[in-house]
């Protein structure tokens, strides 16, 4: 079985796994990573989202081949190392912008990505950043709310 280094959350992490392994089982099941979740499984739905490079990238069709030595960013990861979360979530959490918990991951990640490209996005911007993530619940006003307060933390 071949071995993958990985830069996932500011640490190097060595795995043994088969090519084609989905980042996202990866992540959970040989690291116990939880952030990213377990959605519909082909990429439709946001709930597995990591960060790539900064950028929000979908984990459950990613071959961990595919990855190489590019910075993987979790949920987890995006705290501080004093465990200081992210404004993001500071903001999430501030609004209350949480239902279920289904789509939250994604949520974050997309917002993240978003603001790390554009850090003043309009209403527009966020709506569309957004609608990639499979939201359940109709919490989305409150997610939008929440990233208008995480641009300006």
């Amino acid at each position: 079985m071949p071995k993958y280094n990985l830069n996932i959350n500011r640490a190097q992490t060595e795995v043994k796994v088969e090519a084609d392994t989905p980042l996202l089982y990866v992540l959970r099941d040989h690291l116990e990573l939880n952030g990213p979740k377990f959605g519909c499984g082909v990429a439709q739905c946001g709930s597995c989202l990591v960060l790539i490079d900064g950028e929000a990238v979908v984990s459950c069709t990613l071959p961990v081949s595919s990855v190489g030595k590019s910075e993987i960013t979790t949920l987890e990861g995006l705290a501080g190392k004093d465990g200081k979360l992210h404004a993001v979530q500071e903001a999430f959490v501030k609004e209350q912008a949480a239902q279920c918990g289904y789509c939250l991951n994604g949520m974050i990640m997309s917002t993240v990505s978003m603001l790390n490209k554009n850090p003043d996005p309009e209403e527009d911007d966020i709506k569309k950043a957004l609608q990639l993530n499979l939201c359940r619940c109709g919490a989305h006003t409150r997610m939008i709310k929440a990233v208008e307060t995480a641009k300006n933390l």
